[in-house]
């Protein structure tokens, strides 16, 4: 089996043949670059069973990919919405951050991908800088709304880091859309890229401790050739091999858990 990689999806109006209906939403190329990797991608809805037990979803995942969407709602941090900001997604909101601090509880493999970058912070007791246009005076992280070309920039990215071994190391150009950035980071967090672009803005995050988890505040599905996501699916497929190898030595020890239990996904 390919790892399994469960994207979180958008939750929206969408049309359809006859159809104008609320649906849950993934955007294809999410879904073709963990494809192209080799891995299996899934959706995964907001559920509000999550919100007290997101384990349940995770036990059948080998990877969590957080992608972008609406501003994070301001109450998650302490914080009064700006006038800018977009409708709050509570329920969206309030699953992804369960589900983000189970995964880097039990160490599964987690990408956040602009927004679900923010949010990996704001789950880990962080918070955001609203508007970047108020501190930078000009758009220069969303210069066209709804289209990455025009929205290129360079970003520098930490030496021996999870970004530098997903993105690649030292400065290159990414695709950009957003208004909002990590301000606090979130308990555990370290800033491992920033934006080139003269403001410093931090553009990638990542956990201290063991474990493959990172946030990117730049669009790698926009970008074919980018190695982000393949770099979860790579981490997802390591982690399913380090678990095959603990089975192998219970086996070896005669582990007192049946064969044919073994043989399943936990």
């Amino acid at each position: 089996m390919p790892p399994v990689i469960g994207i979180c999806a958008v939750m929206d109006q969408a049309r359809w043949s006859v159809w104008d209906l609320p649906a849950a939403l993934v955007p294809m190329n999410y879904v073709e670059a963990v494809q192209r990797a080799g891995g299996m991608a899934v959706l995964v809805p907001p559920d509000p069973a999550l919100l007290d037990d997101p384990g349940a979803m995770l036990d059948h995942l080998d990877g969590l990919m957080l992608i972008g969407g609406p501003d994070v709602g301001a109450g998650r941090y302490g914080a009064e919405p700006h006038p800018l900001a977009e409708p709050e997604a509570r329920l969206r909101d309030g699953v992804e951050i369960a589900l983000s601090r189970e995964a880097l509880a039990r160490g599964l493999p987690l990408l956040g991908i602009c927004r679900g970058m923010q949010l990996i912070n704001v789950a880990a007791g962080g918070s955001l800088r609203q508007h970047l246009p108020d501190e930078l005076g000009d758009d220069r992280h969303r210069r066209v709304v709804g289209s990455f070309p025009g929205n290129e920039h360079r970003v520098d990215v930490a030496e021996g880091t999870r970004a530098g071994a997903s993105a690649g190391e030292g400065p290159h150009r990414v695709h950009s859309h957003h208004h909002q950035a990590v301000d606090r980071l979130g308990e555990g967090l370290r800033v491992t890229a920033r934006s080139s672009e003269g403001d410093r803005t931090p553009e990638a995050i990542e956990p201290d401790g063991a474990g493959w988890a990172l946030g990117v505040q730049w669009h790698p599905e926009a970008d074919p050739d980018s190695p982000v996501i393949a770099g979860l699916v790579a981490a997802a497929r390591d982690r399913i091999a380090l678990r095959r190898e603990g089975a192998d030595r219970k086996e070896g020890g005669h582990s007192p858990i049946p064969a044919a239990r073994r043989d399943e996904r936990s």
